[in-house]
């Protein structure tokens, strides 16, 4: 997954999401509260094959749809559990992360955000529970962690770019 974000003056926000599965979606976030949602061609990705525009209501029901607090497919009822503060969330590892060929003890994840790991499962299906400070993180791994969700905003972080 790779994403954009940029600033529109006088109009507002651009973000720009390319999905894993090659699809290229873009929303415009108005400053007037509406959205746009743009989806261009797999072959040409400047060529917008459709739009939908949304006001700001229709685009926080959407949102709520698509995160899933209105329903949650049951293969992913285990992935979240709250329990009080405590959630468990799973993040897949992608090759640009800067996470990807260190250890969990060279990022030192649990001291620097308050994040545990709790298991690491490799794309080749390896399991590693509670893995130690020595295990090397590889692309498109899942890594599963617990803890808070500030905790997790810092976990993400350094995933994404080895730093807190």
């Amino acid at each position: 997954m790779n994403y954009k974000e940029s600033d529109l003056p006088g109009i507002g926000k651009k973000f720009v999401l390319q999905t894993r599965s090659g699809d290229k979606v873009v929303v415009i976030v108005h400053d007037d509260g509406r959205r746009e949602l743009y989806h261009f061609e797999y072959e040409d990705p400047d060529h917008s094959i459709s739009m939908v525009t949304l006001d700001d209501d229709e685009a926080r029901f959407l949102s709520a749809i698509v995160g899933g607090v209105t329903y949650k497919p049951r293969a992913l009822e285990s992935i979240e559990v709250a329990l009080d503060d405590l959630v468990i969330e799973w993040y897949r590892l992608e090759p640009g992360h800067r996470c990807v060929g260190r250890t969990i003890g060279e990022l030192d994840i649990r001291a620097r955000s308050g994040a545990t790991v709790i298991a690491v499962i490799d794309k080749n299906h390896n399991k590693h529970i509670n893995p130690g400070p020595e295990l090397i993180l590889q692309a498109d791994s899942m890594v599963v962690a617990a803890g808070e969700r500030e905790q997790h905003r810092q976990f993400k972080e350094i995933l994404r770019n080895g730093c807190g």
